[in-house]
């Protein structure tokens, strides 16, 4: 704040708007307001770049997962959210190509972790345009229970869309028919299957299907 220490007629001393009024060796005067200078922002290297295109591309990615992935990664005992732990995992062994040109190693991506066992050999078919097919065996093992249920995933590269379901087939039906979106007819489809129990506390770790080709 200035001050008029002589009145309305006498010197200004502090800042108004852009000036600035002093005293020196008993002189009043008004200077500019000195600016303030913007710290140059140095290159960033080849490595950064790659780095946050990196992450990036792993996080645009991983977002049609998030329903499966808070599923399957909520009940691991790490004080991380589910999307944070899965996203550090996928980012380390799904995510390949150099920078800028990255893609996805679909074999290797993760949508559940757990101790519940998995399908017993699960075997995946088109039946119709909009509808495919799982089967599998039934075997009542340790840890498994009649009612755990199933967690289809279906996912398409060039749309970057999901479609599938968590729960609602048990583990002892043996098989399921599911009829996906529309928009993914005629589509390839990368698909992934897992099993979570009733109460949702236990999941098995995904397994990856393979490609289903209209």
């Amino acid at each position: 704040m200035a001050r008029l220490p002589k009145g309305i007629l006498g010197p200004i001393i502090g800042l108004v708007g852009p000036v600035v009024g002093v005293v020196w060796n008993g002189v009043p005067y008004v200077r500019s307001k000195p600016k303030k200078k913007k710290k140059k922002k140095g290159k960033k290297s080849l490595r950064q770049l790659a780095n946050e295109g990196k992450f990036k591309f792993g996080n645009d990615w991983m977002i049609p997962f998030h329903p499966y992935i808070i599923a399957g990664f909520q009940n691991l005992p790490i004080d991380k959210p589910a999307i944070s732990i899965a996203f550090a995992i996928n980012y380390s062994q799904a995510i390949i190509g150099d920078y800028p040109d990255f893609g996805i190693d679909f074999s290797k991506v993760v949508l559940s972790i757990g101790d519940l066992p998995g399908l017993e050999e699960p075997v995946m078919e088109l039946v119709a345009p909009d509808r495919m097919e799982l089967r599998w065996e039934y075997i009542n093992r340790r840890l498994t229970s009649f009612d755990d249920q199933i967690m289809l995933v279906l996912y398409n590269k060039e749309l970057a869309m999901t479609d599938g379901f968590i729960g609602g087939i048990k583990r002892t039906t043996k098989k399921c028919s599911f009829q996906f979106n529309e928009e993914l007819i005629g589509k390839s489809m990368e698909v992934y299957v897992s099993v979570i129990s009733l109460n949702r506390k236990k999941i098995a770790n995904s397994v990856y299907l393979g490609r289903i080709e209209p």
